[in-house]
């Protein structure tokens, strides 16, 4: 690998700390943490301070139009002085276009192979983001984005945390929560739905699953003495393969659940089933009445709901009661 593509990686892991604001950084942190992931990655044993001292100037300067706002607090501690801040988010320049260019060129190598089809919609983003570099007038495909969504930057390193199994202490606030606190987690999963990411996690000492918005998560660092607790329950696709959504906790399980839909919406349905579990229970000319077998949770009751008069729950009893209460108390909304 050239000194080029080296350097490249060197500022993406002090870029990844000094956005971790949980933790404070010395230059000996970092050099210890370049060091750390260099070696994981390419072998390379280890990283003299002159480099790390040249690469903080580098990112800070004009040269690579980062102009990263690197500033030191304490006369000790190196972080950005926008929390904002990443060189991830700065336009892209003719090297990582060209770049950009070699990695989708080598990917489409693999069309025709099973596993291209789930690589398909990130080669066509990563093609469509090229374009829209090199000519803005150019947008080709649409992808659902959400310009405003919090937490993204905390998924490489959430999952290169679950991929080595390392305990993390983490900043987090809920949205019920006051303050934010402190905690130590076990991180499994990684999960989106809707657009939205999860971390799935156990927290010290507890025998719960717990489902972490990062949009709520404010910063973590990982623990490297903190001895890491395996997941040992069932496997996760199993886990969620009976779930809309991301609520379940482990003690839930599947209902039977069935719903009339009218002639109108069967058409949806039938193309784009609300679960994999789905089951046709009977056709005709009014509609059709289908079968999930699933947990029953907000999600649910959320894609029930969103079908408004188009639907109607026949069983389970609760869940119909539920649905119900919830349109009459939407419906009040408009009285008077």
């Amino acid at each position: 690998m050239s000194v080029n593509k080296l350097a490249l990686i060197r500022y993406k892991i002090i870029d990844e700390c000094l956005r971790n604001r949980v933790r404070k950084w010395t230059l000996e942190d970092l050099i210890d943490k370049v060091s750390e992931e260099l070696y994981e990655y390419e072998g390379i044993r280890s990283i003299s301070k002159r480099s790390i001292q040249a690469d903080i100037q580098l990112m800070r300067s004009e040269k690579l139009g980062y102009r990263a706002p690197i500033i030191v607090k304490d006369k000790k501690y190196y972080t950005y002085a926008n929390k904002d801040y990443s060189i991830t988010k700065i336009n892209s320049n003719p090297q990582k276009t060209e770049k950009l260019k070699e990695i989708i060129g080598f990917l489409k190598q693999f069309q025709g192979f099973s596993y291209f089809d789930e690589m398909g919609e990130m080669i066509s983003k990563l093609e469509n983001y090229l374009y829209k570099s090199t000519d803005q007038k150019k947008n080709f495909i649409q992808f659902e984005t959400n310009k405003l969504l919090k937490g993204i930057q905390f998924i490489y390193p959430l999952y290169q945390a679950i991929l080595h199994q390392s305990a993390i202490l983490l900043e987090y606030q809920s949205f019920k929560a006051e303050e934010a606190s402190q905690k130590i987690y076990y991180p499994y999963l990684l999960k989106e739905y809707r657009n939205r990411w999860f971390l799935i996690a156990r927290q010290k000492k507890s025998p719960y699953m717990l489902t972490l918005a990062l949009d709520r998560i404010i910063g973590f660092q990982e623990l490297p003495y903190e001895p890491y607790i395996e997941y040992e329950g069932i496997d996760f696709d199993t886990y969620f393969g009976e779930v809309i959504g991301i609520t379940k906790s482990e003690r839930d399980r599947p209902r039977k659940v069935t719903l009339q839909i009218d002639k109108q919406n069967e058409p949806y349905v039938l193309t784009k089933p609300i679960h994999q579990s789905q089951q046709i229970l009977r056709q005709d000319d009014t509609g059709i009445i289908i079968r999930l077998d699933v947990v029953i949770n907000f999600e649910l009751e959320r894609e029930i709901l969103g079908f408004g008069q188009s639907i109607k729950v026949l069983s389970p009893r609760d869940l119909q009661h539920r649905i119900r209460k919830r349109l009459v108390k939407a419906a009040g909304l408009y009285e008077g």
